[in-house]
């Protein structure tokens, strides 16, 4: 865990290809995630989502650093 607040660039540069579970986001006009406080990160998405429930932040967001692969959808 990084206690840190970091940028979403410095996120995306220290844990590459992986879910980010980011506590306390700053975002920008648009909504979109700018940088946070990184309280879990791994290749598991499931893991990632259990350990929010575990952690219980108040608000946080949760980044994939990777690229979604051709034939992927994502709902939101």
């Amino acid at each position: 865990m990084v206690d840190v607040a970091l940028s979403l660039a410095e996120i995306e540069a220290q844990f590459p290809e992986q879910w980010v579970l980011v506590e306390d986001p700053r975002t920008n006009a648009a909504l979109e995630v700018a940088g946070g406080t990184v309280r879990w990160h791994g290749k598991d998405r499931d893991e990632a989502y259990r350990k929010a429930a575990e952690l219980r932040p108040r608000r946080f967001a949760m980044l994939f650093t990777g690229s979604v692969p051709e034939g992927m959808e994502i709902v939101i």
